[in-house]
């Protein structure tokens, strides 16, 4: 089970016409939005990450004005793991449950999501807040994630997981966010 004291989000390169042109696009980036505003609710930490974003463009608009207090972490690597500024910030934090969700499924969610089950974390991708430029490559990376032991989870689940309890303020914030 996922907890709240314990869980830190990874949030990876959802930018540029990329964010625009992978499957179910709007439907993704509604979700990570709930999901972000859900967590900054539960004040679970975030780690932005963008790939190489003088390439690609920065992260879509919608999300990064959740992000105001926050710096993205460049990488060029697939793999944020690979990435010695991530695998600081990941350790700051101190947590030890990631839930993981962006673009490409099959890609830097995938290669970051095995790359932090390998080094000790205990990892959840929120399946219906990624996506990648085709269907079968989003089901192949979701797969692949989940023969590795990587959990899949949804934004609803993983933020009634991390509330626990169906009272107070939290609860209401929440509930309005996903009605």
């Amino acid at each position: 089970m996922l907890n709240k004291e314990n869980t830190v989000f990874v949030l990876v390169d959802v930018q540029g016409k990329l964010a625009k042109i992978v499957q179910d696009s709007e439907k993704m980036i509604a979700n990570l939005k709930n999901l972000i505003q859900g967590l900054q609710i539960l004040r679970v930490p975030i780690v932005w990450l963008e790939q190489y974003p003088e390439g690609l463009g920065p992260t879509n608009e919608d999300l990064a004005a959740l992000l105001v207090d926050l710096e993205p972490i460049r990488k060029i690597t697939f793999s944020a793991c690979k990435n010695s500024d991530f695998i600081e910030a990941i350790e700051k934090t101190g947590r030890k449950q990631v839930l993981i969700a962006g673009i490409e499924t099959h890609i830097c969610v995938y290669q970051t999501a095995t790359g932090l089950k390998d080094l000790g974390y205990e990892v959840e991708v929120v399946a219906d807040a990624v996506s990648s430029r085709t269907m079968l490559n989003k089901e192949i990376g979701l797969e692949k994630m989940n023969s590795a032991g990587i959990q899949w989870t949804s934004v609803e689940m993983s933020l009634y997981e991390l509330m626990e309890r169906s009272e107070g303020e939290q609860f209401k914030q929440i509930l309005r966010l996903l009605k």
